[in-house]
């Protein structure tokens, strides 16, 4: 995408790991390559970490319970995670970013955001600039990339969905607004299943949809998302590529096919939750002191039960536990829950926690 004659427009590539975990363990295991594979626990509340492309094939997917994986695939092979491998890995992905530019956004192990609009090699194709990092990340780790690339942030993670596994393609300032108009807003980043329900209430099924809506509408109904949402469905949206963020929360929520009525159902539909935004902890070395539980009931009005501790969160059980406390002050329940969700914040990374404990024992 030569934008040498446009310098205001940015150069955006969002580079996306093909099945990570899995893919680490396929190339640390030569016998698991080829077969269905979950990264995660088997046991009965168990949760898919991560899915092979020959899982993937029998719907198998993250955050599915390992039962419900295990019927679908019978011949699905769990393997334990190792973090510690996925983060060395990641380091080294990070370094060939890091040739190419400062502005590198890492949105977890695998995947980041890179602004080269003014790269540290010079050169003007993004296209290319994705080509060798691929390439680069092939020869150093052995493993498979994707990349979109666009001249805003939206576009460029649309992009990276479009020739996985093992792929790139571009999405250019003339095709962007006519590429999002065509695209099922349950199709979006940043639209979750809540949302997409939401617009779809609302009569809002596509892009074009989104797109016919004014700035009052969006912002009436969906609040501070309302002014990104009236930029997508024009193809803009104007966030920097930002290095080294650290998020000021980490959420996971779930629509249930049918409300829930009663304790066992509701804690099993939030372990998955659970697992899903520890695993982002875990991925990205960062630790909670807040949890919250939110609760919307079959009328759309909703709760929310939060508690802090002193020291941070050290494992998913010991969220559990606090999550299960928190379901249990809401029973008995006035009404059918139709979604529940869990949020992580006052987040912290555990390499400042580690350091303020070893301060505190010197």
């Amino acid at each position: 995408m030569d934008m040498t004659a446009a310098s205001t427009i940015r150069k955006i590539i969002h580079v996306d790991m093909d099945a990570f975990y899995a893919s680490v363990e396929q190339r640390d295991n030569p016998e698991l390559r080829g077969k269905p594979l979950a990264v995660g626990g088997a046991a009965a509340r168990g949760v898919v970490a991560a899915a092979s492309y020959e899982a993937r094939k029998f719907g198998v997917h993250s955050a599915m319970p390992s039962v419900t994986a295990a019927r679908k695939c019978p011949d699905l092979i769990f393997v334990a995670p190792r973090f510690e491998v996925y983060r060395a890995v990641s380091q080294q992905i990070r370094e060939i970013f890091a040739e190419y530019t400062p502005l590198i956004e890492p949105l977890s192990l695998d995947e980041a955001y890179l602004d080269v609009t003014e790269n540290l090699k010079g050169m003007p194709i993004a296209t290319e600039i994705a080509l060798e990092i691929r390439a680069k990340i092939k020869v150093v780790t052995g493993l498979n990339a994707s990349a979109g690339i666009s001249y805003n942030k939206f576009l460029a993670k649309m992009a990276s969905d479009l020739n996985k596994p093992n792929g790139q393609a571009v999405i250019t300032p003339k095709n962007g607004p006519a590429f999002v108009e065509g695209l099922a807003v349950k199709k979006f980043h940043g639209v979750g299943p809540a949302t997409a329900e939401k617009m779809h209430r609302l009569g809002i099924q596509t892009g074009a949809d989104l797109k016919a809506q004014s700035l009052q509408f969006l912002t009436d109904h969906f609040g501070k998302a309302g002014p990104y949402f009236y930029g997508i469905a024009r193809g803009i949206d104007e966030r920097r590529v930002k290095p080294d963020r650290i998020r000021k929360s980490v959420g996971a929520e779930d629509t249930f096919a049918q409300d829930i009525h009663s304790y066992d159902p509701a804690l099993e539909g939030v372990r998955p939750l659970i697992a899903k935004v520890w695993r982002y902890c875990e991925t990205n070395s960062i630790r909670a002191k807040t949890v919250t539980l939110k609760v919307k009931y079959a009328d759309f009005t909703q709760i929310t039960r939060a508690r802090t501790v002193e020291r941070s969160f050290l494992s998913a059980g010991e969220i559990d536990e606090t999550v299960a406390s928190l379901l249990t002050s809401i029973f008995p329940l006035p009404k059918g829950v139709r979604l529940l969700g869990v949020t992580l914040s006052s987040l912290e990374r555990a390499d400042d926690l580690r350091t303020d404990q070893l301060q505190l024992t010197l």
